[in-house]
């Protein structure tokens, strides 16, 4: 059976169809209303999903500033177990000027000067003189070396970042079995410091002079970095607390504090050199004790932030702090 195509196709459902298809899609006014609840349920997200990134980043920042701290005080203590004379900060201010500085004094300033007795493994020779190629023919000696941990303000090095760092300068003695032999194992400019003729040990060590630094002089290197610079003056409660007391040697019914470097009042050691009074790197020194204690305050923001901002109580968090103590093995010869 045939049927017409004129029954097929209705002239009701042709207008149907075209009714259908002129209502497909949507209108401005509904893509507007769209755009605009999209807007009100993405941005919250967004902003969200930002907030966790940038918090992450920080955290992560923050743990490793922590972790960095932690290595430099762990390298500095097996540095200061070997100390025999630490500087207090009147030593430092009369050997200051024989330091390596590299002509930056106002960038470059000593915190933490001392002398160490490091020992040297197959030294000098016993029946030998080449100690090189014939190790068991030789013994043990050792050697003097002068050490100093700076405070490094340098924010026009591109190699660091804008925050400061800590860096680490040592001259040391040469050994062996002749003259000609220590002096191709000494670093240019090292001289022993002398404890001959009347005085009392401080006052030997603080007459200490350097000599000749040199191209092959060492430099100093940087220990670490990211170390918080801010000012003590620009913040109320960044003021390191006083430094601990000890009996007096000569008179166990006195009490004498460790002495704090750099002064945090009354100038000193650090009116020659612009203002470095910062929490970042200080530290309290007994030269009688020949005992240290380090205080480190790094600024894990410098990691993630070009200008790097100074501690606040909002962001106190991000800026770790790390402290050891350390006792030296003590002067040898003489106290």
């Amino acid at each position: 059976m045939i049927i017409p195509l004129k029954l097929l196709i209705h002239p009701q459902k042709i207008k149907t169809l075209k009714l259908n298809k002129k209502s497909a899609g949507f209108t401005l006014i509904e893509l507007l209303v769209a755009m605009i609840l999209a807007s009100l349920i993405l941005t919250p997200l967004l902003g969200f999903m930002i907030n966790v990134m940038q918090t992450d980043r920080r955290e992560q920042a923050k743990a490793n500033t922590e972790q960095e701290l932690k290595a430099a005080l762990d390298f500095m203590a097996r540095d200061l177990e070997q100390a025999v004379y630490i500087y207090d900060a009147d030593g430092i201010d009369a050997i200051r000027n024989q330091l390596r500085q590299n002509n930056q004094p106002t960038k470059y300033f000593p915190v933490l000067v001392f002398w160490k007795r490091e020992n040297i493994e197959n030294g000098i020779g016993i029946t030998t003189t080449n100690c090189k190629t014939q190790p068991e023919r030789c013994d043990d000696t050792f050697s003097y070396s002068l050490v100093a941990y700076y405070l490094i303000k340098d924010d026009s090095n591109t190699t660091w970042s804008k925050a400061a760092r800590i860096g680490r300068f040592q001259i040391s003695d040469g050994y062996g079995n002749s003259d000609s032999e220590k002096e191709k194992t000494q670093d240019a400019g090292f001289k022993l410091f002398n404890l001959e003729g009347i005085g009392s040990l401080k006052e030997k060590m603080n007459k200490w002079k350097s000599g000749t630094y040199t191209a092959k002089t060492p430099d100093i290197l940087t220990l670490v970095d990211y170390i918080d610079q801010t000012k003590i003056n620009t913040t109320t409660n960044l003021a390191p607390a006083a430094c601990p007391k000890y009996k007096d040697p000569t008179d166990p019914t006195k009490e004498i504090e460790m002495q704090q470097i750099p002064k945090f009042t009354g100038g000193g050691n650090s009116a020659a050199t612009g203002d470095v009074r910062t929490a970042g790197f200080h530290v309290c020194v007994s030269s009688e004790k020949t005992a240290v204690e380090v205080y480190l305050r790094g600024n894990s923001l410098a990691r993630i932030e070009n200008a790097p901002p100074n501690y606040s109580e909002q962001t106190k968090n991000y800026f770790p702090q790390a402290t050891i103590r350390v006792e030296g093995r003590g002067f040898v010869f003489t106290k």
